[in-house]
Order: structure tokens, then sequence, then C-alpha cells
């Protein structure tokens, strides 16, 4: 195939990632790759220690569909033996073991759920145990020699679990040079990963030049806050949108995120540029986020799934019912603009600047109508329904 002037590959890549190590060397291979007609090999590992993939997981994917799209072949690798060492990556403790039964229990769910992001035609699907399990004691130790102690010591995880004591498992020493050594086996020429993956990604270039190989790029891409905006996105946390959730659900989750959180997953999950996201954010951000939703369901199910999942969102919003028991407040104050209403009523509400942004936000409802411009007025009425943000509900009696 004719593969696109390299240097506008390199903007295509270049999107939401957080480095490209080293980057120069990347243009390099994206050049011979035009001269000689031949597609990059491009790898990402994923060890299936739970049933689950999520959109944290979905930047990675969508980022070697970008490749797939550029012309390269994809290298999709389920860490089936690394997941049985477990990875010590971002750790705080060892990783509890994990069964060979779970593993490849979960490597099939995996399998599945990786296409409903990839081209199935333009990726091969590996699994590490099928030369990771063949290594002798000597070859291992083979591996061992190329790494010194005080380099794996070095790692911030690992540096701070031995400055504080606690346990670091020799196993745990283990895992990043058999990931290194997946590259070899695997002649890459790029590796994709979280920026968690640091370590192990550039000590498989290092393997690959010790074996005659030349070293793989890394590519390292943003870990996504959950649904939560605070902490990694992860289904022991609660706060992750899994790839193979129903499109009601998804849809749901999406809704469910910060205006705030919304453009940062713009950035890393969506097909808009960046002149179509800066269009988006001089308007309505309900209606970004609606549109956000859309297009995440739709790439993981399809367009009309979008549509009946939006209109059920809306259905059941718009017929969540007003609690009898919701608190009375008297208004008295005279004006009738909304965000003066908003601001002598609400126990939640302090002033006028966070008034305005919460109606502008789209978080006043008054008798089921929304408000979003603070300087309109309420009705001429003597008693009301109010909904303050997601959790005040109040009564309203005009004095």
């Amino acid at each position: 195939m004719a593969f696109a002037d390299p240097e506008e590959q390199l903007k295509v890549i270049r999107r939401g990632t957080e480095a490209i190590i080293p980057e120069e060397e990347l243009l390099l291979k994206l050049e011979a790759s035009r001269e000689n007609d031949r597609p990059l090999k491009v790898k990402a590992g994923f060890d299936p220690t739970s049933p689950d993939l999520h959109l944290g997981h979905g930047i990675i994917l969508k980022k070697l569909r970008d490749f797939q799209t550029l012309g390269h072949e994809v290298l999709f690798l389920v860490g089936d033996f690394t997941a049985y060492i477990g990875d010590p990556s971002g750790r705080s403790e060892t990783r509890p073991s994990i069964s060979k039964k779970e593993i490849i229990k979960n490597s099939r769910t995996y399998e599945r759920q990786v296409f409903k992001v990839l081209d199935r035609k333009k990726t091969q699907v590996l699994s590490n145990s099928r030369w990771l399990s063949k290594l002798d004691s000597e070859e291992l130790l083979g591996l061992t020699s190329l790494v010194n102690v005080s380099r794996i010591l070095d790692r911030d995880d690992f540096s701070k679990r031995y400055r504080e004591g606690v346990s670091i498992s020799l196993r745990e020493f283990i895992y990043p040079l058999v990931q290194a050594y997946d590259s070899v086996q695997m002649r890459c020429d790029v590796e994709l990963g979280g920026t968690d993956q640091t370590f192990n990604i550039l000590l498989g270039r290092d393997f690959q030049r010790h074996y005659g190989q030349s070293p793989q790029v890394g590519v390292f891409l943003p870990i996504l806050e959950g649904t939560d905006g605070v902490k990694k996105m992860s289904k022991s946390l609660g706060n992750y949108i899994g790839l193979d959730e129903s499109p009601q659900d998804i849809y749901g989750k999406m809704m469910s995120i910060s205006d705030e959180l919304m453009w940062r997953y713009y950035l890393l999950l969506s097909t808009c540029d960046e002149k179509e996201i800066r269009n988006l954010e001089t308007g309505h951000p309900m209606d970004a986020k609606k549109a956000l939703a859309r297009e995440i369901v739709s790439w993981l199910h399809d367009s009309q799934s979008a549509l009946e999942a939006e209109r059920d969102f809306e259905t059941k919003f718009s017929k969540r019912s007003f609690p009898e028991d919701a608190k009375e407040k008297a208004y008295a104050a005279g004006s009738r603009k909304v965000v003066d209403l908003v601001l002598e009523v609400s126990d939640s509400i302090s002033t006028k600047g966070e008034a305005k942004r919460l109606i502008s936000q789209g978080g006043l409802v008054i008798d089921g109508d929304k408000y979003t411009d603070p300087n309109s007025e309420f009705p001429d009425k003597a008693a009301f329904e109010v909904k303050i943000g997601k959790k005040e509900f109040l009564k309203v009696l005009i004095k």
C-alpha cells in the first residue's frame, strides 16, 4: 500500500500521547517503512488479570487503531504468562496471584473485546506463554545478567517500597525482564503503553539491542482518570466504563462525568480534531457531553444503539420524580432572576459566581424546565419545585 508522508503520520501518532521515546527514531522508522513499502510492527501487551477491558485500555487500543489506519500491523499481545507473575508497575505492594484458570478465561474475553476497536484483518493476536513458558533456567539466568539490581530499584514504585520497608518479591523483579524479552521475540518496531510502563518498554529497547535488533520506539499514553475524575480508571475502584457494557450503561456513565473531565475524554478518546473541540467549548457543556456519549457508544456498539441509549437516558432523566419530603424554603428577595433565587434558597451555593456557573452548566430545573441563563426569570407563581445541582430538591414558596 502507499503510505502517507511520514511527517503527516507522525502528527496523527502524536495526538493524545504523553511522550514518544525517541521521536526522531520513530520518524526514521516511518520513512524507512514508506521507502521499503513495509508496515511497522506495533506492539501492545495486556495482562488478563480481570475479565473486562475499559476506556483506560481504550486509549491504547484507539492509538493502535490509528497505526492500523496509517497502514501498519498491530501485534496484540495477551500476557497470559506475565499475568501469572504480576505486573508491579504502579503498585504499592505485591500484586495478589491469579490462577491459570482465571487467566485462560480472561484471555478469551480480551480477544473478543479488542475487536470492538481494532481492525481484525490488520491485527495479529499472540500469547507470550508461547515463548516464555519454554525459557529454561539457563536462558532465564541470561536475562537476569542484562540488568543490575540498582537499575531495577531506581523504578519509582520499587524505590518507594524499598525505602518504606514494604516487601518486594524476587518474582516482581523478573516481570520487566520477561516483558522486555517479549519485544525481542516479536521483533517489534514500536511498543505502546501507559506512562506507568515507561521502565518496562525502555528496557525492551535495551534487550533488542543486546540481541542485535533495531530497538523499538516507545509511545506512551496518559493514564485516564475514572468517572470520579480523581483516581486511575479501575474496575476495583468502581470508577470505570467497560468496553463490553451495554449502550445504556456506557451512555449513562459518560453523562455522569464532570464537565472538566469531559474535555480530557474528548482529547484522548474522541475523533474530533482540536478545532472541533474548541467549537464545542463555546456551546453548552450538556450538548457537548451528549455528543461525546453518543460517539463512545457508537464506537463500542453502533450509531443506532447510541441514539436509543440517548433516548432512554433522556426519558429516565425527564421522568425522575420530585421527592415528596423535599425541604420547603421561602423566597422574599423581590428579584425574579433565577440567579438570585438560587443564591437565596440553596444550602450548597454561597456566592453569586457559583450560582451563575451552576445555572449556565444546566444545573437548575424549575417545575421540570431547565434554566441555563442566570438572568432569566422564574415563573410568576406562589410556589414551585426547584432542583439545584444533582442532589438539592426544594419546594419554594414566594412571600
